[in-house]
């Protein structure tokens, strides 16, 4: 505990010296941050692999690419996120002049989640950087091999009072969040984010949740069968299924179900072979107990494609579930995990009415032709964001927010929306000092009728 404190105190004396207020200064750590990644890529590699047996087309695709994205939008726009934001004054304002300072919260907590280790850790630090704030950030001790390395590549690239790591488990995390923070940013489940944002409320503190759930892929009588096929099977077993915004389940019309499950099938050899238990680029279950939970899926309704898993590798392939039905407890739960069930409907409002009736997810994909049935699906289903013919990419445009909504999650980050997270808007009115307007005093001579026609 005490040396908990002590690297959070260090942290906040030195926000509260006022180092990190500058344009220079920020942009100086967000190009240091890419040159780290830059410099220990190969390191980087290798500890996805141990940690997730990640190939080196995901780690980049996934990880490494958003990341230097991120940072190149941030370090292009910093200059004009920070500027001040002028705002019109009343004209019972007359001589005033209003504007929005962008102030930085404080000192931040970042605490991320074992499945994207690398990216989902310092994607929010990018925006507590650019915004200015001070960062201590939490690695999931599931990932042991990857919270290591970040924790030697930021000590040895960052003076660790103004970024630094704290590694452990849940005691560790209890810790931390027994101090205070003036931003807390959590990537992980609806349970230990109900703890994060307890806790929070202790001291008041802000906070942004990253969560999940179950998001649904809706695919219609007139979708493109074969793109859609295509883009599901991506979208649900990158990172083994390990992702938030994966498809979790399937509801597909009754009419085109036989030809969608055909190419998926199709699309799930093509991409992980006719053996992904022998594919060694395939990623694995992140440990034993996620491992297990996901097993006990392979009961409910019938495999129709896959089933098998290897225990010693921690690797289960894609597998598609048929015969599901809403009671079966794969459907109670985010899967997390290279399981698909898929369920049908001949009805379309009563599918979207049951996904609606359901948990709010983090995102929704449908897949349909008709321009009127889109716009229907996305105003009718409440979710954070999602896609209309595509899964998962929806995530990648940092003009978008990304975040969930009620369970899924609450704010929001990516691009400038990362900076917004870690930003106070602070409202400013500077006054005139010419001229002084009388009715807003008591006892002034202006009539009623004056300010009444003033004020509306």
């Amino acid at each position: 505990m005490e040396t908990t404190e002590k690297a959070v105190s260090n942290v906040r004396a030195y926000f509260l010296n006022g180092n990190t207020v500058s344009y220079e200064f920020r942009k100086k750590q967000l190009e240091n941050l890419k040159q780290m990644l830059k410099k220990n890529e190969s390191q980087i590699y290798r500890a996805l692999k141990r940690d997730l047996n990640k190939s080196r087309y995901e780690v980049y695709t996934t990880e490494l690419g958003f990341l230097f994205s991120e940072i190149d939008f941030a370090v292009k726009n910093l200059r004009s996120w920070m500027e001040p934001e002028k705002v019109p004054s009343p004209i019972t304002h007359k001589g005033s002049k209003s504007y929005i300072l962008k102030e930085p919260f404080g000192v931040a907590l970042v605490i991320s989640p074992w499945n994207y280790p690398l990216q989902l850790a310092l994607a929010p630090v990018i925006g507590a950087i650019s915004a200015g704030n001070c960062v201590v950030l939490k690695p999931s001790e599931h990932a042991t091999a990857t919270s290591s390395l970040l924790a030697d590549m930021i000590r040895d690239h960052f003076d660790s009072s103004f970024f630094t790591v704290i590694e452990g488990g849940i005691e560790t995390t209890t810790e931390l969040l027994e101090q205070r923070f003036d931003k807390i940013f959590f990537t992980g489940s609806l349970e230990v984010g109900k703890i994060v944002m307890k806790a929070a409320s202790e001291h008041l503190t802000p906070v942004t949740l990253e969560l999940g759930g179950k998001s649904p892929a809706v695919v219609d009588e007139d979708a493109n069968i074969n793109l859609a096929a295509k883009r599901i099977v991506w979208g649900k077993f990158t990172n083994a299924g390990q992702t938030c915004v994966a498809p979790d389940y399937v509801c597909v019309h009754e009419k085109v179900k036989f030809k969608f499950l055909k190419a998926v099938k199709k699309y799930i050899r093509s991409f992980y072979s006719k053996d992904p238990l022998k594919n060694n680029d395939y990623t694995r279950i992140i440990n034993d107990k996620h491992f297990d939970r996901l097993i006990r899926f392979l009961s409910n309704g019938n495999v129709i494609h896959g089933g098998n898993f290897d225990k010693d590798t921690l690797t289960i392939e894609p597998t598609v579930l048929d015969k599901i039905t809403w009671e079966d407890a794969v459907m109670h739960e985010e899967i997390f995990g290279p399981i698909l069930p898929v369920l049908s409907f001949t009805n379309l409002e009563d599918a979207l009415h049951r996904i609606k009736t359901s948990e709010k997810p983090l995102a929704l994909y449908y897949f349909g032709e008709d321009s009127q049935t889109q716009q229907q699906v996305i105003e009718y289903v409440p979710f954070g964001g999602g896609s209309i013919n595509d899964t998962f990419y929806h995530l990648a445009n940092p003009h978008l927010p990304f975040g969930g909504v009620g369970t899924s999650g609450m704010g929001a980050y990516h691009g400038k929306f990362s900076f917004d997270a870690f930003t106070h808007q602070k409202s400013i009115l500077k006054q005139t000092t010419k001229f002084d307007i009388p009715f807003r005093y008591p006892g002034n001579k202006v009539s009623e009728s004056i300010v009444k026609k003033i004020m509306e």
